[in-house]
């Protein structure tokens, strides 16, 4: 698999300018351009105020959070600036530095506290430190040097201690939270592939196509596993949580889960940077359905980005344990969530529902029946020969179903390359309506329902509906007093078909698009099958040279289109039904 390694933006400025950007999405925040510190401009003095920082690439981190010191691109900012910041959020309650457990970031920012310490005297006792490490992939004996590494776990500690800063919590208040959450944390990344540094030369140790990489850093660290090919993600969630809740694994169980079925959590599934929120969604609902299998209760539930590492196509699972009644010490469960509910204007942190999921609340069955489509009232219109009518269809759509992969690399150059897939679906879907009889030559006028049926649900989008409009305007036009469906029978409704789907579109042949081979086989059907299908399949091939007037085609460079000829998806796709339906 190949990393993404093309950006807009590859400039020595990247850091800085993303920074001035933030500080435009939010007026609220100040920067101090030379130190790359980011801070609130006008802060409340009485509140204790949280410090983070570290190598830039992992935002919304940590400047989306709370006030800030960043480094280069995966690199600690040094002593000296986190000094500055020091200086510049200095008020009357104390300040709390929390920092990723990575070497340099814990010497420089440890130099730099040490340092005002040294300098302020009096102050010395209002700094307090505090290092999160809630890795769970590097087991004890590979890490007792160094430690857990900070991951995404760390957001929920900005969470919440900021947010009790903010209600007024005195120092040691705010940093004896920080630190029971820390030590409840625990977060078990994986990955596609390996993230690009912008401006660097690309890495050829890619993952294969078939290969995932477990406990990979957010620093292009390698992970602590590989494994191939892909597991399905109800098989792989599973897994992640079991390095976070195993009590057993002598190498790991950081965090002490009891798994009685008295275990609750906050559940953080945090984007790496490079994944579809569409997968994000899928991954939420199986890791929900995962800690329910476990007997985990989930009291919380946030996703989105909050640690990544810069375009990594990967996420990560994020527990924090909740404190039980007879845990001593301990702050109640009620104030964490209300620490984690309360609002904020932090530009990092995403939406959240502020209580405890659910299943997916499904609509009643009576309001999501829709009206059947039945078929014509009157007789039912049979086919000619019922054999021959079967067979073609099962031909044709076994053809189009062979056809994908070129379909699909067609659209991949001529539209959004879904083409292929969707007319394969269609395909399939009609397969199974002939199967089932709902597809057969003995009742032609249902059977176009049930073809357009499959088009509307199996295919969907714009392709989707096109062909579910035509063949229910082809089941209206075939309804008559004819109990045969003739030639005049079918050209009649092939024609008013056509008529009623062009008032849904404005293609017009030539249009580069399905319209073109159709309009073609209907307007010649007249004068015989086979000059129909000639006419079809000649139109198809002639959009290899046409200017796109309409669909996806329409919005790519024509030079592309015209240079390398490429035919319409669409307009193949009906080329192939047409060849396979009327094999002469």
């Amino acid at each position: 698999m190949v990393v993404q390694s093309k950006h807009f933006v590859s400039a020595p400025s990247l850091v800085t300018d993303s920074l001035q950007g933030l500080c435009v999405l939010n007026p609220n925040l100040s920067l101090d351009i030379a130190n790359k510190v980011v801070h609130i401009a006008n802060q409340n003095r009485s509140r204790v105020a949280l410090l983070c920082g570290g190598g830039s690439g992992h935002e919304p981190s940590h400047a989306g959070f709370v006030a800030a010191v960043c480094g280069s691109v995966f690199a600690s900012p040094n002593s000296s600036q986190v000094r500055r910041a020091i200086d510049l959020i200095d008020n009357d309650k104390g300040t709390i530095i929390i920092v990723k457990n990575y070497t340099g970031d814990v010497l420089n920012f440890g130099l730099a506290k040490e340092q005002y310490s040294a300098t302020h005297p009096d102050k010395a006792g209002y700094v307090k430190f505090l290092v999160v490490g809630d890795d769970v992939a590097v087991g004890r004996t590979q890490g007792h040097i160094v430690g857990r590494r900070g991951l995404a776990g760390v957001c929920l500690v900005y969470k919440i201690a900021g947010a009790l800063a903010t209600l007024g919590g005195s120092l040691d208040e705010v940093y004896d939270v920080a630190q029971y959450v820390s030590s409840r944390l625990g977060t078990i990344g994986v990955g596609l592939e390996h993230c690009h540094v912008p401006g660097t030369f690309v890495q050829d140790n890619h993952l294969r196509a078939d290969e995932i990489e477990i406990g990979l850093g957010i620093h292009n660290e390698s992970g602590n596993s590989r494994i191939s090919p892909i597991p399905p993600l109800n098989k792989l969630v599973p897994d992640l949580l079991q390095l976070i809740t195993s009590t057993t694994d002598p190498e790991r169980a950081f965090v002490p889960f009891r798994n009685d079925g008295k275990d609750e959590v906050v559940l953080l599934v945090n984007n790496l940077g490079g994944l579809s929120e569409l997968e994000l969604g899928a991954i939420v609902n199986e890791t929900k359905r995962a800690l329910d299998y476990q007997r985990i209760k989930v009291r919380r539930v946030l996703a989105g980005t909050s640690m990544t590492s810069l375009n990594m196509p990967g996420f990560s699972l994020t527990l924090l344990l909740l404190p039980r009644p007879d845990d001593k010490n301990a702050p109640s469960v009620d104030l964490l969530l209300d620490l984690l509910d309360d609002a904020t204007n932090a530009p990092g942190w995403r939406w959240s529902s502020k209580t405890e999921p659910t299943g997916a609340l499904r609509t009643p069955e009576s309001l999501t029946t829709s009206t059947p489509l039945a078929s014509s009232d009157a007789g039912k219109l049979r086919a000619p020969n019922v054999a021959s009518f079967n067979t073609s269809v099962e031909r044709s759509c076994r053809a189009l179903i062979a056809a994908e992969p070129e379909i699909t690399k067609m659209d991949s150059i001529a539209g959004d390359g879904d083409c292929g897939l969707t007319l394969k679906d269609g395909a399939n879907g009609v397969l199974k309506a002939l199967e089932e009889g709902k597809v057969t030559g003995e009742d032609v006028i249902g059977s176009m329902i049930a073809v357009s049926k499959v088009a509307e649900e199996a295919m969907g989008g714009t392709s989707g509906a096109l062909y579910s409009i035509f063949f229910s305007a082809l089941a209206q036009g075939l309804s008559g007093p004819s109990t045969v469906a003739t030639s005049d029978v079918w050209s009649s409704a092939l024609n008013s078909a056509l008529d009623r789907l062009y008032t849904y579109t404005r293609a017009r042949p030539p249009s580069r698009t399905l319209v073109d081979p159709l309009a073609a086989f209907i307007e010649t059907f007249p004068s015989g099958l086979e000059v129909a299908v000639k006419a079809a399949m000649d139109a198809a091939e002639k959009t290899r040279d046409l200017e796109a007037q309409a669909g996806r085609s329409a919005y790519v460079e024509g030079g592309r289109l015209k240079a390398e000829r490429v035919p319409d998806p669409g307009a193949w796709g009906v080329k192939v039904v047409m060849d396979a339906l009327f094999a002469l």
